[in-house]
């Protein structure tokens, strides 16, 4: 049979006639690999056709509209994240990268689902064995437990067929493939038809499923986009090997928020939750030492304390260095130009390092201020007095500018034992305030600097 040659880009899926060293769409270089397939290839990314049915076009008012059915996973971070528990018949992507958790999440998942619903785990990566020890590791042991080691697409939808399942996890999509398809698995084709059929799955037979995916190094999820558009849900699992907490957050989510967040931490019986995140990461706050601001930020609708390091010291260099981890380099890179230029501190012959402890990313305008309170500490080398927290955007005029939840953040810091808040000028509401703790507006980051370093301990 005639085959036809075509070029297919790993990364972004675009499809060619011919090749190129460099993808049109997404920019990528040798990225296009040559996909052949027969002509008279077998319809792809379908259920058979026994299991189809006629869809006929309804009136939109005459269409059901109920509640989605959900069930809790038994794991409370990952159910505020879901928005309130997994929706049946719900198809939803954990992305993340290797070795951070995300089998193991999975799978302490499965020990607390098992009590109100039957779970098929299909690995692609582990042997029978290597599952069974790592569930004896995590104390993990159900009769409605059943696990699967097995590759084939087509296996996997005949074995589920058979068990009928309620919840169904793939760990992982790039090691699973369809047999008439001509590439390997992993590759950009394989993925986006395998992940539709499982989709197609989900929907007719009402199953829920969980299917894991690897990130590339540029950090987004291995495969072609359109995996995230088809998913109803994507889940992104982060976090540094080398750091115990991880963080759990959704990019997409058709049946909740996309802005909540589930902290964990990594121990050796698998992951805990981790319900008080702020204290969490206020942990070992080094007491008199310069160059740290406790700042809060809002993760959806939970504020949460993190602490901001600073280390301004003298260039041995022409050009001075710039590190930053946990927040935006370029929004670095403008804070210090504003305080050179509105301050006054003479930060273009130093080199500076940002650092935010505990590993989390802090990506909100509210953090502007600690920042900026950070390196003036460690510029001076004069700490903050003890019990100091703030939060503002920083504007380009040096003004300080208001942001969300001002009072939440407040109820936070009150509650962790903070005497002192610096902030904008913003109305808070009338909200119960402590004689204890003390409420500093300032107008522009000169004047939150001075109150910084002025207020009484």
């Amino acid at each position: 049979m005639k085959q036809k040659a075509s070029f297919l880009c790993s990364e972004c899926g675009y499809e060619s006639a011919k090749w190129y060293g460099k993808c049109p769409s997404c920019g990528a270089w040798n990225s296009m690999e040559e996909f052949r397939e027969a002509k008279q290839a077998a319809p792809r990314g379908t259920l058979a056709k026994s299991d189809r049915r006629p869809n006929r076009p309804l009136a939109i008012g005459a269409i059901e509209t109920q509640e989605e059915l959900r069930f809790h996973t038994g794991i409370s971070e990952l159910d505020r994240v879901l928005g309130g528990g997994a929706v049946k018949g719900s198809f939803v992507l954990v992305g993340g990268e290797p070795g951070i958790g995300k089998s193991t999440l999975l799978l302490q998942m499965c020990q607390e689902m098992c009590r109100q619903a039957k779970v098929l785990y299909v690995s692609g990566e582990e042997s029978l064995r290597q599952i069974r020890l790592r569930a004896d590791r995590l104390h993990i042991s159900s009769p409605q437990l059943f696990v699967l080691a097995e590759t084939d697409l087509d296996e996997i939808i005949e074995e589920s067929d058979l068990l009928e399942p309620d919840v169904l996890i793939v760990d992982s999509i790039q090691t699973v493939y369809k047999a008439d398809l001509n590439s390997a698995p992993g590759n950009t084709t394989q993925i986006k038809e395998c992940a539709m059929t499982l989709m197609q799955y989900a929907k007719r037979r009402g199953v829920t499923i969980f299917i894991v995916g690897h990130v590339n190094k540029e950090g987004t999820l291995a495969g072609p986009k359109i995996l995230e558009h088809m998913v109803d849900c994507v889940l992104y699992f982060e976090g540094e090997k080398q750091i115990s907490f991880r963080c759990l957050r959704a990019a997409k989510n058709r049946f909740g928020s996309t802005n909540e967040i589930g902290v964990f931490e990594m121990s050796d019986c698998g992951l805990i939750e981790v319900p008080n995140p702020s204290a969490a990461m206020l942990s070992g706050h080094p007491a008199d030492a310069s160059g740290n601001c406790i700042a809060c930020t809002i993760e959806g609708s939970r504020p949460i304390l993190a602490e901001i390091q600073a280390l301004v010291t003298k260039t041995a260099y022409g050009t001075p260095r710039r590190m930053a981890a946990g927040v935006d380099y370029n929004r670095m890179v403008l804070l210090l130009a504003i305080l050179e230029k509105r301050v006054g501190l003479y930060l273009s012959a130093s080199d500076t390092y940002i650092n935010v402890v505990g590993g989390m990313r802090l990506d909100e305008p509210a953090i502007d201020l600690p920042v900026a309170l950070a390196v003036a500490s460690s510029y001076r080398d004069q700490p903050l007095p003890e019990g100091v927290m703030a939060f503002g955007e920083v504007g380009l005029t040096g003004e300080l500018r208001a942001v969300t939840a001002a009072a939440q953040r407040i109820h936070e810091a009150i509650r962790l034992g903070f005497t002192t808040c610096i902030m904008p000028k913003q109305d808070i509401g009338r909200m119960a305030v402590p004689d204890s703790f003390r409420i500093v507006q300032t107008g522009n980051i000169a004047q939150a600097i001075g109150a910084a370093f002025g207020a009484k301990q």
